[in-house]
């Protein structure tokens, strides 16, 4: 098959044939020799100018985070309200709730979240990125409805159950979108935006769940998915996606708004163009698309990642903060030891998608993992002195202040690095044709380890004890440290291509506009 051949002038813009036939005609007073005019003698595989605006994508990647805003409010809901409906007294609800099913009531969303995650990225495929998260409305709504009416304890789990898809589906459709609105230069920041508002979403059901009844955080919770609706509504589809679709006319609307009209539209479009002829006239079997060595490679990546990052233990904490607090008699009140922790949350991850473009992600991840195991171990020193000599004993009341310290650390250090890096990564590793797959399957992996590790939190605690269960969340950490020294690339500020060297292609021949390689 023709492959239609792409030149770059000095700014790393695809030239326009007219302006390739003038760049290639003789020049006056070169005897009538070929003078490559306004053409770079380092052909690049992607276009490299950046000098697009910002702010539209900004604003798009937020808008469509607010979905995990939603998803967020979802997770921290357990902290504060299956706390208040377990408790003996409680007249949230007009029937009780074991400790038991509470655990039940916490973690459904998981299952929820696990069970659409590889579906979503065939629908995300199929109608778009915008279409599938505002369709997402509608699952979200009825969960927070049935969560909010709930009779009794099975439609309570329902509930949780429902807005667990959602959640899940947002998981995966939000950092796509959002990695395919970006500009290299800033794709990191605008992929951590979705964990950034998913604690923004943990610090409002902590705040507002510990303060009001459980009845209007309910409602407010319900609220959030319908705001997000009516915002998103006005944002582009990616144009990503509608290139892929033959959507020119749409995709090149979407590539203005998203970068202004002073920006080289054309050359993003054609590079975009030129990556969809070449899948359509070199079309390739799925299963060799994900056996490649890169795809492999990449699949290891985005699965250990997942892997660390739920047992790390990190969301039985979040699940369990205000129960965390109680059991270790803590001098400050449990509700406001949780926002607090929850505060410090959204600080760290807006520094984190701050400074993911400029530090990287591999050196974040290093931190993370080692900052975490630190504090794993502390904690488990805590409780295991507390098991061991009661909570009345000098020395437990001495380190009374170790759980709020090292909770607080463990969830800053996760917010630089592991809360939003693993969710971007499938993004950046990945190509097109193996993107949805990875991310789907990855998300529905993310989502069993947490079911898994808030299902049986409580449980592991009482056979082998507290400080024994924050023992194994460090042993954890310290494996996670060595997988991303030795195996993790450094993916700041490369093109989809460079990537896929890093990970082990090819690099392709590139032939500047004279012909030669």
């Amino acid at each position: 098959m023709f492959e239609k051949q792409c030149y770059y002038d000095n700014n790393g813009f695809v030239m326009s044939e007219k302006n390739v036939r003038m760049a290639k005609k003789p020049v006056a007073g070169n005897n009538g020799a070929m003078a490559d005019v306004g053409v770079s003698q380092s052909v690049l595989v992607e276009p490299r100018g950046d000098n697009g605006r910002k702010l539209p994508q900004y604003i798009a990647a937020l808008s469509a985070t607010l979905g995990a805003l939603a998803a967020g409010s979802m997770l921290g809901w357990s902290s504060p309200v299956v706390f208040k409906i377990t408790q003996a007294n409680s007249t949230d609800y007009d029937f009780d709730v074991s400790s038991t099913q509470g655990d039940w009531v916490s973690s459904l969303i998981n299952l929820g979240a696990a069970a659409v995650c590889f579906p979503i990225g065939l629908i995300m495929d199929a109608i778009g990125r915008k279409k599938t998260m505002l369709l997402l409305t509608l699952p979200f709504t009825l969960g927070w409805l049935l969560i909010t009416f709930a009779p009794n304890v099975g439609t309570l789990m329902a509930g949780r159950f429902i807005t667990g898809v959602a959640g899940g589906a947002f998981c995966v459709t939000a950092p796509a979108y959002n990695s395919e609105i970006a500009q290299d230069s800033i794709r990191g920041t605008l992929g951590s935006f979705f964990q950034l508002m998913i604690t923004v979403g943990i610090l409002f059901a902590y705040a507002v769940g510990s303060y009001t009844s459980v009845f209007i955080f309910n409602i407010l919770c319900t609220l959030i998915p319908i705001i997000f609706a009516l915002i998103f509504f006005f944002m582009p589809e990616s144009p990503n996606f509608l290139v892929v679709k033959g959507k020119l006319d749409e995709a090149r609307e979407s590539l203005i708004r998203l970068r202004g009209r002073n920006y080289d539209v054309d050359s993003e479009l054609t590079n975009l163009q030129n990556k969809a002829e070449a899948a359509k006239s070199n079309p390739v079997s799925f299963l060799s698309a994900i056996t490649k060595k890169t795809a492999l490679k990449a699949l290891l990546i985005c699965y250990a990642l997942m892997l660390f990052q739920q047992l790390s233990g990190i969301n039985a904490v979040i699940f369990n903060t205000s129960a965390i607090f109680s059991s270790a008699g803590a001098t400050i009140p449990a509700p406001i030891a949780t926002i607090i922790i929850g505060v410090i949350q959204v600080i760290a991850t807006f520094i984190s998608s701050v400074v993911v473009d400029r530090l990287g992600r591999r050196i974040l991840l290093l931190f993370s993992a080692l900052v975490m195991c630190l504090c794993s171990t502390a904690l488990g020193v805590f409780f295991f002195l507390k098991d061991t000599h009661g909570g009345e004993s000098s020395i437990v009341e001495a380190i009374s202040w170790l759980p709020l310290l090292s909770l607080s650390l463990f969830i800053v250090s996760f917010s630089l690095g592991f809360g939003p890096i693993p969710w971007m990564m499938a993004g950046e590793l990945c190509l097109i044709d193996i993107k949805s797959f990875v991310g789907s399957t990855a998300g529905t992996f993310n989502w069993l380890l947490s079911f898994t590790v808030t299902s049986t939190f409580n449980s592991l605690n009482t056979a082998i004890g507290s400080g024994q269960v924050f023992w194994m969340f460090a042993g954890i950490m310290v494996l996670g440290f060595v997988f991303i020294f030795f195996i993790v690339p450094e993916t700041k500020g490369k093109s989809v291509d460079e990537i896929q060297i890093m990970l082990g292609a090819e690099p392709e021949t590139q032939t500047n506009v004279d012909g030669k390689k």
